[in-house]
């Protein structure tokens, strides 16, 4: 199943699923799609006992593509449909974040259950800055991880973090040298399936026992209200704002 922008290899029990997308590195719904088969795949590989998600290029993953919004309003539902099936996967998953994880980006980061970063990483839920409510599930699974004081500062704020302040704060599990993002992510994975595979899925499944079900039920809310939001002008203001690198100047409309 591998492809131009999403490349499989292996090493004897870690399964390493490269990201190949154009720069910036936005993603879509047939990316999201064809990742959520990649995994379920690996599910149904039983000689696979963890996963590396990692991207190519220097950044991790710029999120979803919203430069087309001045021609019309997108629905975003087809593409969490898609996106909510990757929580639903049992392997292990390590992130391996170099670069930017911003928006979707980061929701994609957080879909892994342990993330190496370096300190030049920058991670964001730039949502608000945009004009619209946070999707892909983050308002369960960033105060998951960071608790709700920390999950609403960024979200309020839209601020980038780097490396350093991700691991403080608990989004990050560890934190080395940039160029040693990738080796650790792997050496990670392959300490992991050093274990019991049977074991781990097992203590997996439990410790996320409903989370799955419980982030499609939040994420159904998030995007019934960027439904309504991405209609606004302030929508379209923050998206051309932040094509532009300035300030928005939002208007509540």
């Amino acid at each position: 199943m591998t492809s131009t922008d999403l490349c499989l290899t292996r090493t004897s029990h870690v399964a390493h699923l490269e990201m190949r997308r154009e720069s910036p590195g936005y993603i879509d719904i047939d990316f999201v799609t064809r990742l959520a088969e990649q995994l379920e795949a690996l599910d149904a590989d039983d000689d696979c006992r963890a996963i590396v998600l990692s991207s190519a290029g220097k950044t991790f993953c710029a999120g979803a593509d919203f430069g087309g919004a001045a021609q019309g309003t997108p629905d975003p539902a087809p593409f969490y449909e898609q996106a909510m099936r990757l929580f639903r996967t049992r392997k292990p998953i390590v992130a391996a974040v170099r670069g930017a994880a911003i928006g979707a980006g980061l929701g994609l980061a957080v879909v892994a259950d342990f993330r190496v970063v370096g300190p030049s990483a920058r991670l964001a839920a730039n949502f608000n800055r945009l004009g619209i409510h946070p999707g892909f599930g983050l308002t369960l699974t960033l105060p998951r991880l960071v608790g709700e004081q920390q999950a609403a500062l960024l979200f309020f704020t839209g601020r980038r973090i780097d490396g350093v302040e991700a691991q403080r704060i608990g989004l990050a599990d560890d934190l080395v040298a940039d160029a040693e993002v990738l080796a650790r992510a792997l050496a990670l994975a392959a300490e992991i399936a050093e274990s019991s595979p049977s074991a781990v899925e097992s203590t997996r499944a439990s410790l996320r026992l409903g989370l799955a079900e419980r982030i499609a039920e939040v994420n159904r809310r998030e995007r019934e209200v960027q439904l309504e939001q991405m209609g606004s002008a302030d929508f379209r203001e923050g998206v051309a704002a932040m094509a532009a690198r300035r300030p928005a100047n939002f208007t509540r409309t």
